[in-house]
């Protein structure tokens, strides 16, 4: 009897020791472990982690004419959420899909609705690589900027890191893709035989199959819902557009602002005249038609904005490249809707109500710092543990990047502050009922009026008797430039917000 307890006891360990050696093997194998920046479940970690593992293996080597496969995925959220579950993936994109771009963009769909990362539910997601862009920030910056001026539908977004069949992949952006659906584009495609409700992109060239194509004056676009349209319905399309179009080129504004929304149009038209995006008279510039009236967005691909276009390709992208002048304006439905000064005035009155925004971006303390502050450990990871090199360019439409991701971080803020203060000037931001703060009523605004205005304020009274000046912004004891500076932007952004 106790030879048998002793024959259980030594089965018993072995079977002890199997499983031990089982979990260890499995831990080293589980892509999930701790690796490239990865932190364990009981510490914070500073975005979500993705974990794709294909069927075959091949998830890095996959090209866009691979179309989907099988896979599995986990994301863990940065409050300890977890979603497992499987998964069809591929390869995502035009541009960015071309062979050379090592880093893809993919597009994953669940068999149900799922809410990630609480975007809201929903079956297909896209992970931006932002391959082209150096900085990894442009795309973020511009659906950022769009959701601020509440354009409708505007995809959500959250950086994420990628692991891939258990490589590294770095920083990507998790998103919504532009699609019809109640937390997407919410339009309403089945009604009157699919003849009421539509989605459309402007698509200057491009040829893809089970796409369908159609012109309204010298725009070409695709649809991309109703998904497949029959005939009847491309023409239903067709001829809404076409009618929009020639009332446009009418120029009468209350015949206008019947057919198209006016804010969705200026809003959007600020947004691209802003970052100058090349595609804006090309590609990835989408419409919706909804309730008999046409809207601008949702926005999508920023990649090649502000700055990141070489100058050299063509006529287009030396224009693009510059941070002076216009671009937005002479392309698409804003070529004849910019010719009227009432639209004009639209304009102006957007880029007024959003110009603190504007600023903001690029400020000590704002947008970019701030997104820097907040990520700058996952775009480190991005660059020197997954290997991506700031310095490559991936496009013959970019520009020639900076050796340094910080290089090409202080690119991007003069870019976008040039930018800035030519839209400033060219809207005449400070113009206003009597010019806020022109003291000496030359009709600009200078020093010497922000002098004027610190001399009266001194003037009108001491705080408590100890020296503490009325406009001492600083709190020095004394009345300076800079308290000057200070009072006088506060003026003029007062008045313009009222």
């Amino acid at each position: 009897m106790k030879r048998y307890i002793s024959i259980m006891l030594v089965v018993l360990m072995l079977n002890s020791m199997c499983l031990l050696s089982f979990s260890a093997t499995a831990a080293e194998l589980d892509p999930t472990a701790m690796s490239s920046g990865e932190n364990s479940d009981t510490e914070t970690i500073t975005v979500p982690q993705i974990y794709i593992t294909t069927a075959d293996g091949n998830g890095t080597l996959l090209q866009k004419e691979d179309d989907y496969v099988e896979a599995s995925i986990t994301i863990k959220d940065t409050d300890s959420s977890v979603i497992t579950d499987n998964i069809q993936f591929k390869v995502r994109g035009n541009s960015t899909a071309a062979p050379s771009v090592t880093k893809k963009a993919f597009t994953f769909k669940f068999e149900s609705k799922k809410n990630v990362l609480n975007m809201g539910k929903a079956k297909k997601w896209a992970l931006l690589a932002n391959a082209f862009d150096p900085t990894l920030m442009r795309n973020y910056i511009a659906f950022d900027f769009a959701q601020k001026m509440e354009l409708d539908f505007t995809s959500q977004q959250r950086f994420v890191e990628l692991w891939l069949d258990g490589s590294y992949r770095g920083c990507y952006v998790l998103t919504e893709p532009v699609e019809e659906g109640s937390t997407r584009v919410d339009i309403d495609i089945d009604s009157n035989d699919g003849m009421k409700d539509f989605l459309i992109e402007l698509e200057a060239d491009r040829v893809e199959e089970e796409v369908s194509y159609f012109s309204a004056g010298e725009m070409r676009f695709a649809v991309k819902e109703p998904e497949e349209p029959n005939d009847e319905q491309l023409a239903y399309i067709s001829s809404t557009m076409n009618d929009i179009l020639n009332i446009i080129k009418k120029g009468d504004q209350e015949e206008i602002s019947k057919k198209i929304d006016i804010q969705s149009f200026t809003r959007y038209y600020l947004l691209n005249e802003l970052v100058k995006t090349l595609d804006f008279g090309y590609s990835s510039v989408f419409f919706y038609y909804k309730d008999d009236i046409l809207y601008c967005g949702p926005v999508w691909d920023y990649d090649l904005a502000a700055g990141n276009v070489t100058s050299s390709y063509s006529e287009a992208s030396k224009s693009a490249a510059d941070p002076n002048g216009l671009y937005a304006a002479y392309r698409n439905f804003y070529r004849h809707l910019t010719a009227y000064s009432w639209f004009v005035s639209e304009i102006r009155a957007t880029c007024v109500q959003y110009y603190d925004y504007i600023y903001n971006i690029t400020a000590k303390g704002g947008l970019m710092d701030t997104l820097i502050d907040t990520y700058g450990d996952v775009f480190d990871r991005n660059y020197n543990e997954a290997g991506w090199s700031p310095s490559t360019q991936w496009s013959t439409l970019q520009m020639t990047p900076f050796a340094t991701f910080s290089e090409n971080v202080e690119f991007l803020r003069e870019w976008i502050y040039n930018r800035g203060v030519w839209l400033r000037n060219h809207y005449d931001l400070y113009r206003t009922a009597g010019l806020c703060g022109d003291s000496n009523s030359d009709r600009t605004i200078s020093i010497m009026d922000a002098t004027l205005i610190q001399m009266h304020l001194a003037e009108i009274m001491k705080l408590d008797g100890k020296g503490l000046l009325c406009g001492d912004s600083d709190r020095n004891g004394a009345l300076t430039i800079v308290d000057a500076t200070r009072i006088q932007l506060f003026l003029v952004h007062k008045i313009q917000n009222l």
